[in-house]
């Protein structure tokens, strides 16, 4: 098999011009009973998916298994990232106080035993909407007990006191995405550093040492197997629990190109790496996304 990186340079080799998914980025779209009930429920309730919002491949698998990822703080992203489908501008008025009364009773009619819950960036709000977070966590946990809390957070800023207030809620998960390789950073993640979101999942940690950290990364934009690398080890040098690889898939034309379809061979090496260097559990495949299989990596994490 040719090498994904060219040997003298370390630079990723880009597919050829017009060249389609490959085999294993292919999936089958589930449209059955569970996938049309949790839409209802998501549709009656006035509640956001990033699955939807985001595009995910994964969508019809994940909702016929009735697991969908909330996202919360509204659907208008105060920011625009390079990668992602989520729209952006300047969100319509203050984040909706009885949203995390409506996640939570979803949740419930879901009957869901572990929930996750993101939200796109209000960097419009004094709290960057940490304590929304910080509520909604608190309402599933009274709506129904027992049932696990994972939250996928923004990076607040750098406001330590948002992070804080989050954290004091005491979620199963925190995770927050490192996304790609410093190098990248300014045409990927808009607004965004590299060092602050390092330090977020350090003191995540230190601040809830009881809570699992998690981050992720997309590959496909252009990074090298030593950028890779460089940026896990940056990662299980936080005290991070888990991490997950999947591929970059281009939203839409406007957004960032992918620059290569990584092997299915190269995420399952990544795999073995990163467990080697020290972190609890490696999600990572083409089709890995923060989300996936979620319950099933914090329950790997803990193992």
């Amino acid at each position: 098999m040719t090498s994904p990186f060219n040997i003298l340079t370390n630079a990723p080799t880009p597919p050829p011009a017009g060249h389609p998914r490959p085999s294993w980025l292919r999936v089958r779209f589930f449209g059955g009973p569970n996938y049309q009930e949790l839409k209802r429920i998501m549709r009656t309730l006035d509640l956001h998916t990033v699955c939807e919002s985001a595009r995910c491949p994964n969508m019809g698998e994940c909702w016929e298994h009735r697991t969908a990822t909330f996202m919360i703080l509204g659907n208008i992203c105060t920011r625009a990232c390079g990668f992602c489908a989520v729209p952006s501008g300047k969100p319509l008025g203050s984040p909706q106080e009885d949203e995390p009364e409506r996640v939570a009773e979803a949740v419930e009619r879901m009957g869901l035993r572990y929930a996750v819950v993101t939200s796109v960036n209000r960097d419009d709000q004094p709290d960057g909407g940490s304590a929304i977070f910080a509520r909604t966590i608190r309402e599933i946990r009274q709506r129904v007990p027992g049932c696990r809390v994972e939250v996928l957070i923004p990076d607040f800023r750098g406001d330590w006191t948002a992070l804080e207030r989050v954290m004091d809620a005491q979620p199963d998960v925190l995770n927050h995405n490192m996304e790609t390789v410093p190098r990248l950073y300014r045409q990927v993640r808009k607004g965004a550093l590299y060092e602050r979101s390092l330090e977020l999942l350090r003191r995540a940690g230190e601040l809830a040492p009881n809570v699992t950290t998690k981050t992720g990364m997309m590959l496909g934009l252009g990074e090298t197997r030593d950028e890779i690398l460089q940026a896990m080890e940056d990662i299980t040098a936080q005290g991070t629990h888990i991490l997950t690889l999947g591929q970059y898939l281009q939203p839409t034309p406007e957004h960032l190109p992918v620059e290569r379809f990584v092997h299915p061979d190269e995420f399952a090496e990544f795999k073995r790496l990163g467990e080697t260097m020290g972190l609890k559990h490696v999600e990572s495949g083409p089709l890995v996304r923060s989300s996936y299989h979620a319950f099933e990596q914090e329950e790997a994490a803990r193992g």
